[in-house]
């Protein structure tokens, strides 16, 4: 079954598969590009492959998402997938179900900083980015691949998206706050791993020289030197410049109420404010 790792773009959802590949699929806790790479995205062309579906229509591949799902799970084993899209129907096609999904790991950003990512790494300005937020009818895809919509995410807007996955009642859901586990990454990924191992049937404590390893070889400024050095595969291709787009922007350094002019600010205080109340941003 699909254990889905969740989230609205450019909120944590990299550095979360990090943390997990890291303690799961190593010996030692030691993070390489190897080990992310083994949770891979949900959808993505590949899964798709055998269908027929129409690669020019955007929300075709929509027809096949719980087929591809149960052509996963056909091996009985557990997998986590990395997903931004919402947790909705297009067309009246689910994109998941309780037959497919064990759990969900759920990564939620304040917008207020969330936004200045988002405009790096798609190439906006912030009008364009908070209009990219607010859309509810938002969807991504790889613009590399011309006429061709396989990867199709359909992600709606900033708080349908995140609301979508945790108002739904059908497998359980980790909700975390990118900040906290900024602020107390020890003791967040600590209770991120009892959970998994309790859905998993784990029964085992947690390996505190693991925990510890996944977490230090996956900071922030360790991975952006690993990006300086080597490259990293989910950094994109300017759309303007034949180079790729840092992948590892700012991170910690990256504080709303230092770049954001006032104006911004309130508007996006006013934007966001029940949802910015119900996560205790505000």
């Amino acid at each position: 079954m699909i254990f889905w790792i969740a989230s609205y773009p450019k909120s944590g959802n990299t550095w979360v598969r990090a943390l997990i590949s890291s303690y799961y699929y190593s010996q030692d806790g030691i993070f390489s590009e190897k080990l992310i790479k083994k949770i891979g995205q949900f959808p993505e062309k590949v899964h798709f492959e055998g269908f027929n579906y129409n690669k020019e229509v955007i929300t075709d591949t929509s027809r096949f998402w719980i087929e591809a799902q149960e052509r996963i799970n056909k091996d009985k084993k557990i997998k986590f997938k990395k997903t931004h899209s919402c947790l909705s129907s297009i067309n009246g096609n689910n994109f998941t179900n309780k037959k497919n999904t064990i759990a969900c790991i759920y990564i939620v950003r304040d917008p207020r900083n969330l936004i200045t990512s988002l405009k790096n790494h798609y190439e906006l300005d912030y009008d364009e980015a908070l209009n990219f937020m607010i859309s509810e009818k938002k969807f991504i895809y790889d613009q590399q691949k011309h006429n061709d919509y396989s990867d199709f995410q359909f992600i709606s807007s900033w708080e349908k998206n995140f609301l979508s996955w945790k108002n739904q009642n059908d497998f359980p859901i980790k909700l975390i706050k990118y900040e906290d586990l900024l602020n107390k990454t020890y003791y967040i990924f600590e209770d991120l791993i009892k959970f998994i191992n309790n859905i998993l049937k784990i029964d085992e404590n947690v390996i505190q020289d693991k925990l510890k390893n996944s977490i230090e070889t996956t900071s922030f400024n360790k991975l952006k030197q690993y990006e300086k050095d080597y490259g990293f595969s989910e950094a994109v291709n300017s759309k303007n410049h034949y180079k790729s787009i840092p992948f590892f922007h700012l991170g910690p350094k990256n504080d709303w109420k230092k770049i954001l002019s006032e104006d911004l600010q309130k508007k996006l205080n006013i934007t966001f404010n029940k949802s910015l109340k119900f996560f205790s941003y505000i």
